[in-house]
Protein backbone atom coordinates (compact mmCIF):
# COMPACT_ATOMS: atom_id res chain seq x y z
CA UNK A 1 0.00 0.00 0.00
CA UNK A 2 1.32 3.72 -1.03
CA UNK A 3 1.42 6.67 0.28
CA UNK A 4 0.30 10.12 -1.17
CA UNK A 5 3.82 10.99 -2.33
CA UNK A 6 4.23 7.22 -3.64
CA UNK A 7 1.83 7.52 -6.26
CA UNK A 8 3.01 8.54 -9.34
CA UNK A 9 1.55 11.74 -11.50
CA UNK A 10 -2.46 12.48 -10.60
CA UNK A 11 -1.00 15.51 -8.65
CA UNK A 12 -4.41 17.48 -8.73
CA UNK A 13 -6.26 14.72 -7.44
CA UNK A 14 -3.11 14.12 -4.54
CA UNK A 15 -3.87 17.67 -3.78
CA UNK A 16 -7.64 17.81 -3.53
CA UNK A 17 -7.48 14.85 -1.53
CA UNK A 18 -4.65 16.01 0.73
CA UNK A 19 -6.34 19.40 1.38
CA UNK A 20 -9.86 17.89 2.19
CA UNK A 21 -8.46 16.24 5.38
CA UNK A 22 -6.23 19.21 5.92
CA UNK A 23 -9.10 21.45 6.27
CA UNK A 24 -11.41 19.02 7.83
CA UNK A 25 -14.06 18.96 5.11
CA UNK A 26 -13.38 15.23 3.62
CA UNK A 27 -16.64 15.10 1.56
CA UNK A 28 -19.03 11.41 2.33
CA UNK A 29 -19.11 10.26 -1.42
CA UNK A 30 -16.08 10.07 -3.92
CA UNK A 31 -16.19 8.81 -7.29
CA UNK A 32 -12.46 8.00 -8.75
CA UNK A 33 -12.75 6.90 -12.35
CA UNK A 34 -9.85 6.10 -14.34
CA UNK A 35 -9.12 2.86 -16.94
CA UNK A 36 -7.41 -0.03 -14.78
CA UNK A 37 -3.44 0.10 -14.40
CA UNK A 38 -4.22 3.89 -13.91
CA UNK A 39 -3.92 4.36 -10.03
CA UNK A 40 -7.50 4.45 -8.36
CA UNK A 41 -6.79 2.00 -6.38
CA UNK A 42 -3.75 3.62 -4.55
CA UNK A 43 -5.03 6.71 -4.69
CA UNK A 44 -8.47 5.17 -2.70
CA UNK A 45 -5.73 3.17 -0.36
CA UNK A 46 -3.30 6.76 0.58
CA UNK A 47 -6.73 8.43 1.28
CA UNK A 48 -8.13 6.02 3.28
CA UNK A 49 -4.57 5.52 5.43
CA UNK A 50 -3.86 8.97 5.56
CA UNK A 51 -7.74 9.76 7.23
CA UNK A 52 -7.07 6.58 9.41
CA UNK A 53 -3.58 7.13 10.41
CA UNK A 54 -3.57 9.02 14.38
CA UNK A 55 -0.85 11.58 13.11
CA UNK A 56 -3.43 13.47 11.06
CA UNK A 57 -1.22 14.81 8.55
CA UNK A 58 -1.13 15.30 4.67
CA UNK A 59 0.79 11.20 4.23
CA UNK A 60 -0.04 8.56 6.51
CA UNK A 61 3.40 7.78 9.14
CA UNK A 62 2.91 4.25 8.10
CA UNK A 63 4.36 3.71 12.08
CA UNK A 64 1.13 4.35 14.58
CA UNK A 65 -1.28 1.62 15.58
CA UNK A 66 -3.95 2.44 12.81
CA UNK A 67 -1.58 2.65 9.91
CA UNK A 68 -0.31 -0.51 11.04
CA UNK A 69 -3.73 -2.34 10.74
CA UNK A 70 -4.68 -1.03 7.71
CA UNK A 71 -1.14 -2.21 5.93
CA UNK A 72 -2.02 -5.19 7.13
CA UNK A 73 -5.21 -5.49 6.16
CA UNK A 74 -6.75 -5.52 9.69
CA UNK A 75 -8.30 -2.04 10.12
CA UNK A 76 -12.00 -2.11 11.26
CA UNK A 77 -13.05 0.89 10.28
CA UNK A 78 -11.72 0.33 6.68
CA UNK A 79 -14.09 -2.07 4.73
CA UNK A 80 -13.32 -3.25 1.08
CA UNK A 81 -16.84 -4.17 -0.36
CA UNK A 82 -16.53 -7.52 -2.12
CA UNK A 83 -19.20 -9.23 -4.26
CA UNK A 84 -19.71 -13.23 -4.82
CA UNK A 85 -21.00 -12.46 -8.71
CA UNK A 86 -18.28 -11.49 -10.82
CA UNK A 87 -20.36 -9.19 -13.17
CA UNK A 88 -23.16 -7.45 -10.78
CA UNK A 89 -22.70 -6.11 -7.01
CA UNK A 90 -26.09 -6.89 -6.34
CA UNK A 91 -28.31 -5.22 -3.67
CA UNK A 92 -27.88 -7.63 -0.70
CA UNK A 93 -24.06 -6.56 -1.05
CA UNK A 94 -24.67 -3.32 -0.69
CA UNK A 95 -27.27 -3.37 2.19
CA UNK A 96 -25.12 -6.23 4.23
CA UNK A 97 -21.59 -4.50 3.98
CA UNK A 98 -22.50 -0.77 3.77
CA UNK A 99 -26.02 0.23 4.81
CA UNK A 100 -26.45 -2.60 7.76
CA UNK A 101 -22.80 -1.43 9.26
CA UNK A 102 -22.77 1.62 8.99
CA UNK A 103 -24.69 2.77 11.96
CA UNK A 104 -22.40 1.07 13.73
CA UNK A 105 -20.04 3.76 14.63
CA UNK A 106 -16.19 3.91 14.49
CA UNK A 107 -14.15 1.40 16.47
CA UNK A 108 -11.11 3.18 16.80
CA UNK A 109 -11.17 5.94 13.99
CA UNK A 110 -12.90 9.37 13.79
CA UNK A 111 -13.61 7.57 10.18
CA UNK A 112 -15.79 4.68 9.12
CA UNK A 113 -14.46 4.44 5.12
CA UNK A 114 -16.10 1.73 2.05
CA UNK A 115 -14.29 1.19 -1.00
CA UNK A 116 -16.28 -0.14 -3.37
CA UNK A 117 -14.08 -1.41 -6.42
CA UNK A 118 -15.25 -1.99 -9.75
CA UNK A 119 -18.27 0.13 -8.84
CA UNK A 120 -19.94 0.14 -12.17
CA UNK A 121 -20.80 -3.24 -11.62
CA UNK A 122 -23.50 -2.31 -9.52
CA UNK A 123 -27.17 -2.98 -10.35
CA UNK A 124 -29.58 -0.35 -10.36
CA UNK A 125 -31.31 -1.75 -7.03
CA UNK A 126 -28.11 -1.89 -5.52
CA UNK A 127 -26.99 1.85 -6.76
CA UNK A 128 -30.89 2.96 -5.02
CA UNK A 129 -29.75 1.32 -1.78
CA UNK A 130 -26.69 3.03 -1.53
CA UNK A 131 -28.75 6.07 -2.25
CA UNK A 132 -30.42 6.27 0.51
CA UNK A 133 -27.13 5.61 2.52
CA UNK A 134 -25.43 8.74 0.49
CA UNK A 135 -27.96 11.19 1.27
CA UNK A 136 -28.21 11.08 4.53
CA UNK A 137 -24.74 9.33 5.76
CA UNK A 138 -23.58 9.74 9.14
CA UNK A 139 -20.93 12.29 10.27
CA UNK A 140 -18.04 9.65 9.88
CA UNK A 141 -18.49 7.73 6.84
CA UNK A 142 -16.78 7.50 3.86
CA UNK A 143 -17.62 5.95 0.61
CA UNK A 144 -15.12 5.75 -2.04
CA UNK A 145 -16.74 4.72 -5.53
CA UNK A 146 -13.71 3.31 -8.18
CA UNK A 147 -14.85 2.33 -11.33
CA UNK A 148 -13.82 2.51 -15.10
CA UNK A 149 -17.24 4.07 -16.35
CA UNK A 150 -19.08 6.41 -14.25
CA UNK A 151 -21.53 6.67 -17.12
CA UNK A 152 -22.96 3.76 -15.95
CA UNK A 153 -24.06 5.13 -12.60
CA UNK A 154 -27.49 6.74 -11.78
CA UNK A 155 -27.42 10.83 -12.02
CA UNK A 156 -28.42 11.09 -8.41
CA UNK A 157 -25.42 9.08 -7.87
CA UNK A 158 -23.13 11.66 -9.58
CA UNK A 159 -24.91 14.53 -8.41
CA UNK A 160 -24.30 13.45 -4.47
CA UNK A 161 -20.46 12.25 -5.07
CA UNK A 162 -17.47 14.16 -5.42
CA UNK A 163 -15.94 13.10 -9.27
CA UNK A 164 -12.13 12.58 -9.31
CA UNK A 165 -11.56 11.70 -12.85
CA UNK A 166 -7.70 10.07 -13.17
CA UNK A 167 -5.58 11.81 -16.72
CA UNK A 168 -2.96 9.74 -18.38
CA UNK A 169 0.44 10.37 -17.85
CA UNK A 170 2.79 12.16 -20.03
CA UNK A 171 4.72 9.29 -21.88
CA UNK A 172 8.33 10.87 -20.37
CA UNK A 173 6.59 10.42 -16.77
CA UNK A 174 5.96 7.05 -17.49
CA UNK A 175 9.24 6.05 -19.08
CA UNK A 176 11.17 8.06 -16.09
CA UNK A 177 9.67 5.80 -13.83
CA UNK A 178 10.64 2.38 -15.97
CA UNK A 179 14.06 3.39 -16.18
CA UNK A 180 14.54 4.42 -12.55
CA UNK A 181 12.30 2.06 -10.45
CA UNK A 182 12.04 -1.12 -12.85
CA UNK A 183 15.94 -0.84 -14.21
CA UNK A 184 14.41 -1.05 -17.67
CA UNK A 185 16.55 -0.08 -20.12
CA UNK A 186 15.58 3.07 -21.66
CA UNK A 187 14.68 2.17 -25.48
CA UNK A 188 12.83 -0.31 -24.01
CA UNK A 189 11.24 2.08 -21.56
CA UNK A 190 10.67 4.67 -24.77
CA UNK A 191 8.29 1.76 -26.49
CA UNK A 192 6.56 0.75 -22.98
CA UNK A 193 5.57 4.18 -22.54
CA UNK A 194 4.27 5.03 -25.62
CA UNK A 195 2.36 1.82 -26.16
CA UNK A 196 0.62 2.22 -22.60
CA UNK A 197 -0.64 5.95 -23.56
CA UNK A 198 -0.13 7.36 -19.94
CA UNK A 199 -1.61 4.27 -17.99
CA UNK A 200 1.47 3.58 -15.92
CA UNK A 201 -0.27 -0.03 -15.02
CA UNK A 202 0.06 -0.78 -18.02
CA UNK A 203 3.45 0.05 -18.59
CA UNK A 204 4.64 -2.04 -15.57
CA UNK A 205 2.28 -5.19 -16.97
CA UNK A 206 3.80 -5.07 -20.07
CA UNK A 207 7.12 -4.74 -19.12
CA UNK A 208 6.80 -7.80 -17.15
CA UNK A 209 5.03 -9.54 -20.15
CA UNK A 210 7.21 -12.18 -21.87
CA UNK A 211 4.41 -12.32 -24.52
CA UNK A 212 4.61 -8.38 -25.24
CA UNK A 213 8.31 -8.99 -25.60
CA UNK A 214 7.47 -11.73 -27.90
CA UNK A 215 5.01 -9.30 -30.15
CA UNK A 216 7.26 -6.56 -30.10
CA UNK A 217 10.24 -8.74 -31.86
CA UNK A 218 7.82 -10.64 -34.21
CA UNK A 219 5.98 -7.16 -35.62
CA UNK A 220 9.13 -5.20 -35.71
CA UNK A 221 10.62 -8.75 -37.74
CA UNK A 222 7.62 -8.10 -40.02
CA UNK A 223 8.05 -4.43 -40.28
CA UNK A 224 11.74 -4.30 -41.34
CA UNK A 225 10.69 -6.69 -44.54
CA UNK A 226 7.68 -5.05 -45.85
CA UNK A 227 8.85 -4.26 -48.79
CA UNK A 228 11.42 -6.80 -49.88
CA UNK A 229 9.24 -10.13 -48.48
CA UNK A 230 6.38 -11.58 -50.69
CA UNK A 231 2.96 -11.04 -49.21
CA UNK A 232 2.87 -14.51 -48.40
CA UNK A 233 5.91 -14.92 -46.23
CA UNK A 234 4.61 -11.81 -44.26
CA UNK A 235 0.98 -13.29 -43.81
CA UNK A 236 2.30 -16.36 -42.73
CA UNK A 237 4.11 -14.65 -40.25
CA UNK A 238 0.84 -13.03 -38.95
CA UNK A 239 -0.76 -16.28 -38.70
CA UNK A 240 2.14 -17.28 -36.18
CA UNK A 241 1.57 -14.25 -34.48
CA UNK A 242 -2.30 -15.32 -34.01
CA UNK A 243 -1.53 -19.02 -33.57
CA UNK A 244 0.61 -17.94 -30.87
CA UNK A 245 -1.92 -16.28 -28.94
CA UNK A 246 -0.57 -12.89 -29.31
CA UNK A 247 -3.06 -10.15 -30.13
CA UNK A 248 -3.55 -8.90 -33.17
CA UNK A 249 -5.19 -6.07 -32.47
CA UNK A 250 -2.09 -5.12 -30.18
CA UNK A 251 0.17 -5.90 -33.72
CA UNK A 252 -1.77 -3.26 -35.42
CA UNK A 253 -1.44 -0.68 -32.24
CA UNK A 254 2.49 -1.38 -32.47
CA UNK A 255 2.63 -0.96 -36.57
CA UNK A 256 0.72 2.42 -35.91
CA UNK A 257 3.49 3.50 -33.52
CA UNK A 258 6.41 2.64 -35.86
CA UNK A 259 4.75 4.90 -38.95
CA UNK A 260 3.55 7.52 -36.57
CA UNK A 261 7.48 7.50 -35.62
CA UNK A 262 8.82 7.43 -39.29
CA UNK A 263 6.54 10.50 -40.21
CA UNK A 264 7.32 12.39 -36.83
CA UNK A 265 10.89 11.64 -38.32
CA UNK A 266 10.24 12.86 -41.68
CA UNK A 267 8.71 16.22 -40.67
CA UNK A 268 11.03 17.26 -37.57
CA UNK A 269 14.60 15.23 -38.48
CA UNK A 270 14.84 15.09 -34.94
CA UNK A 271 16.02 11.73 -33.88
CA UNK A 272 15.43 12.66 -30.25
CA UNK A 273 11.48 12.41 -30.92
CA UNK A 274 11.89 8.60 -32.09
CA UNK A 275 10.39 6.33 -29.98
CA UNK A 276 12.04 3.61 -31.97
CA UNK A 277 15.52 5.34 -31.48
CA UNK A 278 17.31 2.01 -31.98
CA UNK A 279 15.73 1.37 -34.94
CA UNK A 280 17.10 4.63 -36.55
CA UNK A 281 18.65 3.44 -39.61
CA UNK A 282 15.63 1.71 -40.85
CA UNK A 283 13.45 5.09 -39.99
CA UNK A 284 15.70 7.38 -41.46
CA UNK A 285 15.78 5.05 -44.62
CA UNK A 286 11.72 4.56 -45.09
CA UNK A 287 11.20 7.92 -44.10
CA UNK A 288 13.63 9.15 -47.34
CA UNK A 289 11.72 6.63 -49.44
CA UNK A 290 7.95 7.62 -48.36
CA UNK A 291 6.08 10.82 -49.37
CA UNK A 292 3.81 12.56 -46.76
CA UNK A 293 0.53 10.70 -48.42
CA UNK A 294 2.26 7.37 -48.21
CA UNK A 295 2.15 7.42 -44.52
CA UNK A 296 -0.68 8.66 -44.54
CA UNK A 297 -2.38 5.77 -45.94
CA UNK A 298 -0.47 3.40 -44.46
CA UNK A 299 -1.61 5.42 -40.86
CA UNK A 300 -4.77 5.18 -42.04
CA UNK A 301 -5.22 1.43 -43.50
CA UNK A 302 -4.05 0.20 -40.23
CA UNK A 303 -6.80 2.44 -38.32
CA UNK A 304 -9.32 0.72 -41.04
CA UNK A 305 -7.96 -2.93 -40.19
CA UNK A 306 -8.65 -2.46 -36.83
CA UNK A 307 -11.87 -1.70 -37.83
CA UNK A 308 -12.37 -4.69 -40.23
CA UNK A 309 -10.92 -7.06 -37.47
CA UNK A 310 -13.61 -5.50 -34.81
CA UNK A 311 -16.16 -6.26 -37.16
CA UNK A 312 -15.19 -10.22 -37.89
CA UNK A 313 -14.06 -9.71 -41.20
CA UNK A 314 -11.79 -12.74 -42.41
CA UNK A 315 -7.74 -11.81 -41.04
CA UNK A 316 -6.31 -12.56 -43.83
CA UNK A 317 -8.20 -10.65 -46.03
CA UNK A 318 -8.08 -7.82 -43.85
CA UNK A 319 -3.85 -8.45 -43.03
CA UNK A 320 -3.29 -8.64 -46.63
CA UNK A 321 -5.04 -5.88 -47.77
CA UNK A 322 -3.28 -3.55 -44.93
CA UNK A 323 -0.06 -4.88 -46.18
CA UNK A 324 -0.99 -4.58 -49.64
CA UNK A 325 -0.78 -0.25 -48.80
CA UNK A 326 2.29 -0.59 -46.87
CA UNK A 327 4.27 -1.95 -49.40
CA UNK A 328 2.97 0.38 -52.36
CA UNK A 329 3.42 3.29 -49.58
Amino acid sequence: MLSFHDIVGQDQIKEHLQKAIENHKVSHAYILTGEAGMGRKSLADAFALTLLCEKGGREPCMECHACRQVLSGNHPDLIHVTHEKPNSISVNDIREQINDTMLVRPYSSYYKIYIVDEAEKMTQQAQNALLKTIEEPPSYAVIILLTTNQDLFLPTILSRCVQLKLKPLRDSVVKSYLVQNRKVPEGDAEVYAAFARGNLGKAIALFSSDDFRRLVQAVLGILRHVKDADISELLEDIRRLKEDKLDIQECLDFMQLWYRDILMYKVTRDMNQLIFKDEFRLINEISKNSGYDGLEKILEAIEKAKVRLNANVNMDLTMELLLLVMKEN
